[in-house]
């Protein structure tokens, strides 16, 4: 392994001398070339690992203990940190404070990648004192971690040796605080980082390194994750957006590494090649940035990956297919199994190096015979020209590569031009018939190579085989869910519609006695039917993989359910992308097929408990005879552990009281002395950000793709710090998103409308704190405006945020101020409807007429676009991040002084469920 003391472009090897006599030959006068020649091929040989093994000296198997015990993350070897010890809700989530020791740098990044803030990599700490004085310099342009060392000094071996670890008055390298995060977290916390950095369009670790143990993992769990849409364009027919996991399609990929010592950055130069021409994109981190001037320490050896997706404008589009890009850290010579990696799935390798040495001459001629094409990258004043010209020429015959593959990059070189050389180079390689990898094809190459891959886990495994044999033979999601969810569907529907008939009947003025029995009667009927049928196969190996004693192999399992179950079909194809179109909710048209999911199965257990406790209620049955009463345990603990949980069912607009009851009496019993909940919703129509927001706010998991998500109400648990509860007066905050149920029907359309009245008066009528998710163009819709009145009739008013997204917008530059503004007026069409459903023959008043609606007591949020650029290479905007945060922190401290509701009780909810 390579120094780490010394930074990537400035790293000396052991082996280089001071000097090399002979005359220098120059090969300055390499001129650009067109592209032609034959391909690099490489043959491997019996190469050892002799390279990889003899860079781990002694003193580098206690650097990486010592930076984890300078992070304060060496208690987390054993006992790995996972997701919800990172979500949960400190008194730092109110405070946006910069670290004050390196023990802080985790929990500061973890909250800013949370809350998708593209600054993440750039947490440092306040200090008092100057952090750096190596002799380190930059250059200008397209210059990397270069160290100068002055000729006139006498240089010694002490250059070689490691440098001394930071101390807390120096910063630590991002990329050390990523690898020693990820080293000590498990697979589901390791996900959701890779997920938050997709995200914020940062590269992704792929292979990460761990000197201690002498060993590297591929990260193909932690990116299986990662969902991304691209414009899909076959080379005849039209085009479509595609949807799918990075890990999955093939593209052509192109590695960039160093070998020895290289003037030129390659995390700049791929930033640049990245980038159109008119915005700077920094998805590779380099030492320019920020805090990344201190020398890494233990990510020496880290392999990124980025991809350029396109967007089927041709404006912004580099390439008009996916093309994958990797980045070794450290030098070649130093790390040559991810090399080795490397040159077996990429279709061309770029070489950055000053120096082509006899040692990196000796490992290049011996990988001969494979199809990747090789390009050097050199930059020959700060080389031994003469050296690198003698082995350039005898490297051509065995690589096959010819003056085209040599690109020469010096301070005056235009950096422009070499970048749309390099650009080209891409263009021309990918158009060619050439290698396309996978990401899972990697790790195929990388098992053979000896390589640890974190999905070969016998856990995972077994998960995963478990998912198989329930999804392998959905062809239809319709059709599966007749024959496999055989409860679901119009046995539901037509119990559903008797429960809201009964319901309406024992609310009327004038009751009959005669007409309930019937109603009551025909329930039973219906009921017993359901209670008839037996779990069938697939559902049944469903509960077996919720219910098994491992903890982790139950995640693992719920993971692949949701990807084996979301692959299951093919999307739809989509026009292309546009910011406009991506976010704008479109009314009236008509409701798409409801994907087919995990809370699917989680609803058929519902169904069979919902049916048997009717039947012991009607004393049908006998409590002795109940088969599914462990039912609501199973799914409260996914629900402890951060999954969400269905609360109204969004393909009958019904909530299952019984099985909501059942969750909640269990929620209870789980949580024990700490069941104190305070619940918050987010209302609004789909497509106004309000799922984004919240996942954004806490870290959750609701479904945000608006064609994919399913359209029920879903509730999540987030744990509020033992430390912190008494102070904020809560011990866990229970999350409700409204989904697609609110969707925004017009008053006029009685039957609709008054089942998204009664179904927002129940969502926030559970809440102590409600946030209405509206776009910057569109009045409040009518039945949340209802859902208030009634509210209000009632006493029972929660405490309130109205936040307008910015949804056109895609590249706000930043937050805007927070602003007060006056509530729009109630449509005229809402006024009628009002007189039927709350009898008031004068109609509905005005938002600012109502009581709650005094103008100095108003909470109104204006937040910035979401987007900064156009998807699907668009990052989260900082404006959006922070004005996030800040809403956040506005409702935390609304429910720490009391201006909500006191918190309940589970016991508590449960009669507020009944009641309302």
């Amino acid at each position: 392994m390579a120094s780490p003391g010394h930074s990537e472009l400035g790293e000396v090897a052991p082996e280089r001398k001071a000097s090399e006599r002979g005359t220098a030959v120059a090969i300055a006068d390499l001129e650009w070339r067109e592209m032609e020649g034959d391909d690099c091929e490489f043959h491997y040989g019996d190469v050892t690992n002799e390279a990889q093994d003899s860079d781990f000296p002694t003193v580098e198997r206690s650097r990486l203990q010592d930076m984890l015990s300078l992070l304060g993350l060496e208690t987390y070897q054993v006992h790995r940190l996972g997701l919800q010890d990172a979500l949960q809700i400190s008194s730092d989530s109110m405070r946006s404070r910069a670290p004050q020791t390196p023990k802080d740098l985790p929990w500061s990044f973890l909250r800013k990648l949370q809350a998708l803030n593209t600054e993440a990599r750039s947490t440092s700490m306040v200090l008092d004192v100057a952090l750096d004085a190596r002799p380190v310099e930059k250059e200008s342009q397209l210059g990397e971690d270069v160290i100068y060392w002055d000729t006139a000094d006498d240089i010694s071996a002490d250059i070689y040796s490691f440098s001394e670890l930071p101390t807390p008055d120096t910063p630590v390298n991002p990329l050390d605080l990523l690898c020693a995060l990820l080293l000590s977290s498990d697979s589901f916390l390791q996900q959701e980082i890779v997920l938050k950095m997709s995200l914020c369009q940062f590269a992704l670790p792929l292979v990460l390194p761990d000197s201690e143990n002498h060993g590297h993992t591929f990260l193909l769990w932690a990116m299986r994750g990662v969902v991304r849409t691209w414009w899909s364009q076959p080379p005849r027919g039209a085009g479509s957006l595609r949807e799918d996991s990075v890990v999955l399609p093939r593209a052509p990929t192109f590695a960039f590494v160093r070998m020895e010592v290289s003037s030129n950055s390659k995390s700049q130069l791929l930033n640049a090649v990245l980038s159109p021409g008119h915005r700077q994109r920094h998805c590779f981190w380099h030492r320019d940035l920020s805090v990344g001037s201190s020398p890494r320490e233990i990510a020496d050896g880290l392999v990124e990956v980025s991809w350029s997706l396109p967007s089927g404008r041709e404006d912004l589009d580099l390439f008009p297919e996916p093309v994958a890009f990797l980045n070794l850290r450290g030098d070649i010579g130093s790390h040559w199994l991810q090399f080795k990696l490397l040159t077996e799935v990429s279709s061309a390798v770029f070489i950055l190096t000053d120096n082509i040495s006899k040692k990196e001459y000796k490992l290049l001629s011996s990988m001969k015979g494979s199809a990747t094409k090789c390009y050097f990258i050199l930059s020959p004043y700060r080389g031994k020209r003469n050296a690198n010209l003698r082995f350039l020429n005898r490297l051509i015959p065995v690589l096959k590569v010819d003056h085209s593959h040599v690109l020469v990059k010096v301070s005056s070189t235009d950096s422009a031009r070499f970048v749309r050389r390099v650009r080209s180079i891409v263009a021309h390689v990918a158009r060619s018939p050439c290698r396309r990898v996978s990401v899972e094809d990697m790790a195929h190459a990388a098992r053979k190579l000896g390589l640890k891959v974190d999905e070969d886990c016998e856990e995972c495994q077994q998960a995963k085989d478990r998912m198989e044999r329930i999804t392998r033979d959905i062809r239809d999601a319709d059709a599966f869910r007749r024959d496999v969810l055989r409860l679901q569907g119009e046995p539901w529907r037509k119990a559903a519609q008797v429960e809201r008939e009964l319901r309406q009947a024992q609310r009327a003025a004038d009751p009959s006695e005669k007409q309930r029995a019937e109603l009551r009667h025909r329930l039973v009927d219906l009921r017993t039917q359901q209670n008839g049928h037996s779990p069938t196969g697939g559902l049944q190996d469903f509960i077996a993989g919720i219910g098994g004693p491992s903890v982790r192999e139950k995640q693992y399992f719920l993971r692949w359910m949701e990807w084996g179950l979301a692959w299951a079909a093919q999307p739809r194809p989509r026009p292309p992308l546009e910011p406009a179109v991506t976010l704008k909710p479109q009314q009236g048209e008509p409701p798409r097929p409801e994907p087919l999911g995990v809370e699917h199965f989680l609803r058929e257990m519902g169904q069979f408990y919902e049916a048997e406790s009717c039947l012991v209620e009607a004393g049908k049955l006998s409590a002795g005879q109940r088969r599914f009463a462990h039912f609501p345990g199973l799914a409260v603990e996914l629900l402890v552990r951060g999954l969400p949980l269905e609360l109204t069912d969004g393909s009958t607009l019904s909530t299952p009281l019984r099985w909501v009851t059942g969750l909640l009496k269990e929620l209870h019993a789980r949580l024990e002395r700490r069941s104190r909940l305070v619940v918050l919703s987010a209302l609004g129509v789909p497509g106004t950000g309000k799922s984004t927001l919240l996942n954004t706010m806490f870290g959750l998991r609701f479904a945000t793709r608006r064609a994919r998500g399913p359209r029920g109400a879903f509730m999540q648990l987030v744990t509020v710090a033992e430390s912190f509860s008494q102070d904020l007066g809560c011990d866990h905050i229970l999350v409700i998103d409204s989904g697609g149920l609110i969707a925004g029907a017009p008053a006029t359309a009685i039957g609709r409308f008054e089942l998204e009245v009664s179904l927002a008066t129940l969502i926030m009528g559970l809440s102590n704190v409600t946030v209405v998710s509206l776009a910057e163009t569109r009045d409040i819709p009518p039945a949340i405006l209802h859902a208030f009145l009634r509210l209000e009739k009632a006493g029972h008013m929660p405490s309130y945020q109205f936040v307008y997204q910015n949804l056109h917008d895609a590249s706000a530059p930043g937050p805007k101020q927070r602003e007060r503004r006056q509530l729009p007026d109630a449509p005229a069409d809402g006024s009628r409807a009002t007189a039927q459903l709350e009898k008031q023959g004068d109609g509905l008043r005005t938002l600012a007429d109502l009581a709650f609606c005094d103008p100095e007591k108003q909470h109104v949020w204006h937040i910035p676009g979401l987007w900064h650029g156009v998807p699907p290479m668009a990052s989260v905007s900082l404006g959006y991040s922070e004005a996030i945060f800040e809403l956040k922190r506005c409702l935390l401290e609304n429910i720490r002084n009391g201006l909500s509701d006191p918190s309940r009780s589970s016991q508590q909810l449960i009669e507020l469920v009944r009641r309302l």
